[in-house]
Parts: structure tokens; C-alpha cells; sequence
């Protein structure tokens, strides 16, 4: 959850750290968001199935973690 307003980004990358998609880089209140990745990249062609990143940025707040995309 968000303890405030603020902007936020969220990206995806693949193993390599390429950039696979950038879900969101927007304003967000305070609160809990869900947020869908439809497994589809920035061209909108469908990705493999594998492990990838995700970083969320929210301020001075950064986490990258590991994610598995299964068809």
C-alpha cells in the first residue's frame, strides 16, 4: 500500500535487464492498487513464458523482485 500519494512506475524486464514493458508511470493516490500485466510487451507482442523482473518506484522507495510469467 501506498502511505501517500505520489508517482510511481512500474516496469518489467527480462533476465538480461532489458525493458519488456512499463506497466505503469503515473500519479497514484495513497492506498492499495492491483495492477495486471497481460504478459505482453511495449509492442504489444506476447512475451515467453519464464522469470522475469518487476521495479516499483514510488518516490524514494525502490524494489525489484523476481515474477514467473506460465501461458
Amino acid at each position: 500500500a501506498l502511505p501517500q500519494s505520489g508517482n510511481v512506475t512500474l516496469k518489467i524486464f527480462n533476465l538480461s535487464g532489458q525493458l519488456v514493458r512499463t506497466l505503469v508511470s503515473s500519479e497514484f493516490a495513497a492506498g492499495q492498487h492491483q495492477i495486471v500485466w497481460n504478459g505482453r510487451n511495449d509492442n504489444g507482442e506476447k512475451v515467453a513464458s519464464g522469470m522475469y523482473l518487476y521495479r516499483i518506484t514510488a518516490g524514494s522507495f525502490v524494489q525489484t523482485k523476481k515474477m514467473m510469467l506460465m501461458k
